[in-house]
């Protein structure tokens, strides 16, 4: 089967990619510009800290000085402070070492003129712990550390407070900028590059298609799954089921089907085959407890890819009986042409019998002819009590004979008038003969002539139908095969379509619980057997039971073909 082949048009294809890529690459200058700035005020404050650490280490260092410990308790240092404090200022490099005592009033700064002055700020450490913080004192902003001072017998005598120049923070910041930057723009052209795969990915998956024409795309498969009158199915590579639409769920009894196989929803059998491609083929017919199916699987590929498979599904059950019933008509019309021959000779016959003046014989030919119709009525009705199946069998009989073919109802034939089953019996047994028939039909004529013999029988517990034909019988290997939809020895026959008959006959037996076996000749001999309705057991793994008059049983006419 020709798989379907895809196209997609290339109108405006690439627009839906390059979006996606420019908006991913402006995410991605803004995040990674916002992450920049982030990043600069955590380093910010991060050297503000280890600035400020500077700045108590300082602080701890003055305060531990000899000179400035004794000449801020006794009070006799004059300049030794001050001189103290800005050698150690020089040597740190910070902005201002001041030494100041309990009562708040300055004793070192790098501004002589504010020696002697009191601070502003309270004096902190007189809990004995070291403080840090930033500075707006008067050398500028500076990141400060305070530690206590304490005098040579250990009494806590005043502070010494160390500020480091906020112009080396921001020095050191941007000496370390250049390098985050570096790591920004290498994450962003990641990102970037990382942005146009994914974007030439997305226009692989979506076949060029722009989001507006996939919107549509949706809504033109919704309408036209769910509004045309055949069920479709659609299979992914892996088998999945992707796709069943109202009409498929109907035809085929199909569940929650999304996302499972075939083999999940449905049994082993020829549906589930032909739905898998196991059966290949156009039109393979599928016979169901409810409908004549036809299934058509094709394979569907775009650009070279396998995207799957789709099955679509029509329901010919009123078709295929309205060209059996044709076909039927047909045979019936061709079966009283005949018999209108035969009898428009026997009334010439009849007619020169008269003009010649032989009355006696010409009465004896027209009582001879009347009565053979009778006869073969009265014979099936002695061991038939049933008068639609005695209607089938004369009727049969008497297509047959035209055909060449002698129907016989065997001795040991007995059937009550209101036999269980009797609806499903005319469908089994119409089947049966008309397999039987044309396969005696077949082939040289035996020396004993062309011979179908039918035998119904009804027992306490069963009721048994037997066919068996002179004609070539089952082909070997075939015996399990023939029950099979579409399954066939000879081609069409006029409107009807072969290989359903003996299907129908074994999905009837299976439904209730009987049984079917054939011989495989010469001379094939099928037995049906059905058991009452009250001890019938569906076997198990056998399709569900369906009410009486069911489709199969009663809108199909009777007749069927190997």
């Amino acid at each position: 089967m020709t798989p379907i082949r895809m196209r997609i048009g290339r109108g405006g294809r690439g627009r839906l990619s390059a979006r996606i890529l420019a908006s991913q690459l402006v995410i991605l200058a803004l995040t990674g510009a916002i992450g920049f700035v982030l990043f600069a005020f955590a380093q910010r404050s991060a050297l503000d800290r280890t600035y400020e650490e500077r700045a108590v280490g300082i602080a701890r260092t003055a305060a531990a000085d000899p000179q400035i410990r004794r000449a801020m308790q006794y009070g006799d240092g004059g300049a030794v402070v001050q001189t103290a404090a800005e050698r150690i200022r020089r040597a740190s490099g910070a902005s201002y070492v001041v030494v100041i005592d309990l009562h708040g009033v300055r004793h070192s700064h790098p501004m002589p003129r504010l020696v002697g002055s009191p601070v502003a700020e309270p004096i902190v450490v007189v809990d004995g712990r070291t403080h840090v913080g930033t500075d707006q004192g008067a050398t500028g902003r500076s990141a400060n550390g305070k530690a206590p001072l304490y005098g040579p017998t250990g009494k806590l005598v005043g502070e010494v407070s160390v500020g480091i120049p906020e112009r080396h923070v921001l020095d050191e910041l941007w000496r370390e900028l250049p390098t985050f930057g570096l790591y920004a723009a290498i994450a962003t052209a990641l990102g970037a590059a990382a942005a146009y795969l994914l974007a030439r990915r997305l226009k692989r998956t979506t076949f060029g298609l722009e989001l507006e024409e996939i919107a549509g795309l949706l809504q033109d498969r919704e309408a036209m799954l769910h509004g045309i009158r055949e069920g479709v199915v659609a299979f992914a590579p892996d088998g999945r089921i992707t796709v069943v639409n109202d009409e498929a769920r109907r035809l085929l009894g199909l569940g929650n089907a999304l996302g499972r196989t075939v083999e999940q929803v449905l049994p082993d059998g020829r549906l589930r085959r032909a739905l898998d491609g196991t059966l290949s083929g156009t039109d393979v017919s599928v016979l169901t407890d409810e409908h004549c199916l036809v299934v058509n699987r094709m394979p569907v590929t775009l650009h070279g890819r396998e995207l799957g498979a789709v099955v679509t599904v029509r329901d010919r059950t009123e078709l295929v009986g309205l060209l059996r019933e044709l076909d039927s008509v047909r045979g019936l019309t061709d079966a009283l042409r005949a018999q209108q021959h035969e009898f428009t000779n026997r009334m010439h016959t009849l007619a020169g019998l008269l003009d010649i003046g032989e009355y006696d014989d010409a009465y004896e030919f027209a009582v001879g002819a009347a009565g053979a119709g009778q006869a073969l009525s009265e014979s099936v009705r002695k061991r038939i009590g049933n008068s639609l199946m005695v209607g089938l069998i004369v009727a049969k009989t008497t297509v047959a004979a035209e055909r060449g073919v002698r129907i016989v109802l065997t001795d040991d034939s007995a059937l009550g008038q209101d036999p269980p089953h009797l609806h499903r019996l005319l469908t089994i047994a119409g089947n049966l003969l008309d397999n039987a028939v044309d396969a005696a039909g077949e082939g040289p004529r035996p020396a004993g002539g062309r011979e179908v013999r039918l035998t119904l029988t009804e027992s306490s517990h069963e009721v048994r139908v037997r066919v068996a034909d002179t004609g070539p019988g089952v082909p070997p290997d075939s015996a399990e095969s023939i029950f099979e939809d579409g399954w066939s020895t000879r081609p069409e026959r006029g409107t009807a379509r072969r290989g359903l008959g003996l299907a129908l006959v074994h999905r009837l037996v299976q439904r209730h619980g009987g049984t079917v076996t054939v011989s495989e000749g010469p001379g094939a001999v099928f037995t049906v057997v059905l058991p009452l309705p009250d001890t019938a057991q569906v076997p198990h793994g056998a399709p569900g039971g369906a009410p009486h008059g069911a489709l199969f049983t009663t809108a199909l006419p009777v007749g069927g073909e190997r």
